[in-house]
């Protein structure tokens, strides 16, 4: 299975929750606990270890906040 990185942009996140919502691996948790330096809620990228880089996430953002990148193996 492909492993992926979540890149979350902070200063592009209004903290809508769509990331966290439609993350079909729980990837993506808002906790509470960080903030933007506008006050806006800021998800985390919480389970790497659960990402397929789907992407889902990404096309989610309305503010483009998300890049999503996949990761695989080279072939010897």
């Amino acid at each position: 299975m492909a492993k992926g990185e979540v890149v979350i942009n902070e200063s592009h996140c209004l903290g809508c929750g769509y990331c966290e919502h439609f993350c079909p691996q729980g990837c993506i948790v808002v906790t509470g606990e960080k903030y933007s330096s506008f006050g806006y809620l800021l998800p985390v990228f919480a389970n790497e270890e659960k990402c397929n880089a789907c992407g889902i996430c990404e096309w989610m953002c309305p503010h483009f906040g998300i890049e999503v990148y996949k990761y695989v193996e080279a072939e010897a």
